[in-house]
């Protein structure tokens, strides 16, 4: 199966340059490129792609809130690519509902490993990283936690289940925490993930924390 992707940025030759790189790959096809993200956002009307890629700061409409118009209109999913090395940039781009984010310094394999794994559906951050990221951006001081009603949806099995997610720990870690198997795990992680509305892990984590499920500086599971 081909991967369509549109390539978002307004630097020509960035644009163009990662354009090349994805489009010589066997299993992906740049369906189109756009200078805005305005134009990212209408490509992807247009073409359906499975990714794209979107550069932080554009002109018109800028990275974050052409993702987050792409989210809500399509399946596609996005890859945040920026020069700025912020992690406050990795929060607004991942709460907006990007999948990756990457630096544009990005080596040519770990670009076109992270089409591929955001394609599949994955997050291209560890849950870990996602939870250093969010602690640091839902304190008290900074962001009240909102109670999400959402949550009332859970059953008492996936609400732990979150729990663990939010706290960083994979699939075989709350396996060996709640006792029972891996497929297990996997169909409380897809309940979560379908009743809360949510794409990803790093999405149930960024939730989990919002909500006050968990709060920051909270020990880590089973301490």
């Amino acid at each position: 199966m081909t991967i369509r992707v549109v390539v978002a940025d307004d630097q020509e030759l960035v644009r163009s340059g990662f354009a090349m790189i994805l489009d010589v790959q066997p299993d992906i096809e740049v369906v189109a490129e756009a200078g805005d993200g305005a134009a990212a956002v209408e490509a992807v009307r247009r073409h359906s792609p499975d990714v794209a890629l979107l550069d932080i700061r554009m002109p018109r409409m800028d990275g974050i809130e052409a993702c987050r118009t792409i989210g809500a209109e399509s399946a596609c999913r996005t890859v945040m690519l920026t020069t700025f090395d912020s992690d406050a940039y990795v929060y607004e781009a991942l709460h907006a509902g990007a999948s990756g984010f990457l630096l544009k310094d990005v080596r040519r394999d770990d670009l076109v490993h992270a089409v591929r794994v955001v394609a599949r559906g994955d997050s291209l951050l560890a849950p870990s990283v996602a939870r250093r990221l969010v602690e640091e951006y839902t304190r008290p001081a900074r962001r009240p936690p909102r109670p999400d009603p959402r949550l009332d949806a859970l059953t008492v099995r996936e609400r732990e289940t979150l729990l663990l997610l939010a706290r960083g720990l994979s699939n075989a870690e709350i396996a060996a925490e709640l006792v029972v198997s891996d497929h297990t795990v996997k169909t409380h992680v897809g309940n979560v993930l379908a009743k809360l509305g949510l794409r990803d892990r790093i999405q149930a984590v960024i939730c989990a924390y919002e909500s006050g499920l968990v709060t920051a500086g909270a020990p880590p599971a089973g301490g």
